[in-house]
């Protein structure tokens, strides 16, 4: 039974005095449910709860449930007076009232229990007052996990095909469907078009920029699900054709290299399937296919400032479309002058050391000299003495 707030039950005392003076009688019922609508799961159990009260003295208490389908008379289900409850023998297993508590118990949940449930309570003192309130009842399956399906699944060309995708689940009542790529929601634009259920999503026409990760969530009152990720086949390119050098300067499409050093070039593009290259040498007006595959090896000459022109040529097969880039590669003389640098300072290093080697056997030669010497002077002035005698 529901208690009102001091200050609520004051309000009311005063209004009922009030009331009684001008009446002669005061009497009052308060019943409240949490929600006028309810959504249950299929199979579960549904509780419904229901508070009530009034101010007055009660010499009897009764519950009455009812319930009623759209465009049918309601059917009584079970009721109660004081603690005796009176069931429907047909629902007597299915509804469970335990009053003076008027909440409403249905185990299990079926699909045909959707409707509204109507509860009245009766309280007799001096007099009879009621009130009754009215619950929606809806019953939900819960969804079960979504597959999406592509068509053309083999893949399409931009600019060409279009793709479909499809949301489908095999269980699960009331289910909205939403499109999801890379983790983000789909809204309509003039690319992503939706069917009326949102379940089918179409693409039209197909570009570079719809490549992603797709899935298909769906959900309804009482669950949600997500399905695998799809990424669609889409073949697109080629776009930005580049060339990149391993060694040497790049400066826009001019490659410099060092006489005598070799080059390696590497062609690429944004491309999908991969594109096939093919490299182009032009010289004299005139233009010859030198290699196919993304890489290039450049050997330069001996011929300082020798200036050569290239193209890198990237084919889609898929798509049927090409694209190409243009560049230049400058043989310059820096190695030749590094290199006779290096001979310098080689023949620098030459020097010194030869210089540090002499001033190292010098010392060495006036040591040993001084140490002998001093032995030399002894033995003279000995074989002096000796032929004096």
């Amino acid at each position: 039974m529901l208690s009102w707030s001091p200050l609520a039950n004051f309000f009311w005392d005063l209004h009922c005095k009030i009331y009684f003076l001008l009446v002669g009688i005061c009497s009052a019922l308060k019943l409240t449910v949490p929600s006028h609508t309810i959504h249950g799961i299929e199979g579960q159990p549904l509780h419904l709860t229901v508070d009530y009260n009034f101010n007055t003295t009660a010499s009897e208490i009764q519950i009455i449930w009812l319930f009623e389908r759209s465009q049918s008379n309601p059917k009584y289900l079970l009721g109660s007076v004081n603690q005796t409850v009176v069931p429907d023998l047909e629902y007597q297993h299915k509804f469970t009232l335990v009053p003076p508590n008027a909440s409403l118990m249905i185990n299990p949940l079926r699909i045909s229990d959707e409707g509204n449930y109507i509860v009245k309570v009766n309280v007799r003192g001096n007099g009879t007052i009621a009130a009754s309130q009215k619950v929606r009842v809806a019953v939900d399956v819960p969804v079960t996990k979504p597959v999406v399906y592509t068509e053309p699944a083999s893949g399409v060309v931009e600019y060409v095909g279009n793709i479909t995708l499809k949301c489908t689940v095999e269980r699960g009542t009331r289910v909205v469907y939403q499109w999801m790529k890379n983790g983000k929601p789909l809204h309509a634009s003039p690319t992503y078009t939706f069917s009326s259920n949102n379940a089918t999503l179409l693409i039209v026409p197909v570009v570079k920029e719809d490549v992603g990760n797709y899935s298909c969530l769906v959900s309804n009152p009482v669950s949600a699900m997500e399905s695998e990720i799809i990424a669609p086949t889409i073949y697109y390119g080629p776009y930005g054709v580049r060339v990149k050098s391993d060694k040497g300067l790049n400066i826009g499409a001019v490659f410099t290299v060092d006489m005598g050093e070799v080059i390696l070039l590497d062609c690429s593009a944004d491309s999908n399937p991969p594109n096939t290259y093919s490299w182009v040498q032009k010289a004299d007006n005139a233009t010859q296919v030198i290699q196919h595959g993304p890489h290039l090896e450049v050997v330069s000459d001996k011929v300082a400032q020798k200036t050569i022109d290239y193209v890198c040529r990237a084919f889609n097969n898929a798509t049927g479309k090409r694209d190409e880039t243009h560049f230049t590669v400058v043989v310059t003389s820096v190695g030749l002058e590094k290199l006779a640098q290096k001979g310098k300072s080689l023949s620098s290093l030459a020097v010194i050391t030869g210089i540090s080697l002499f001033l190292i056997l010098a010392m060495a030669f006036l040591f040993i000299w001084k140490r002998y010497q001093p032995h030399k002077v002894i033995r003279q002035k000995l074989q002096s003495r000796y032929r004096n005698k």
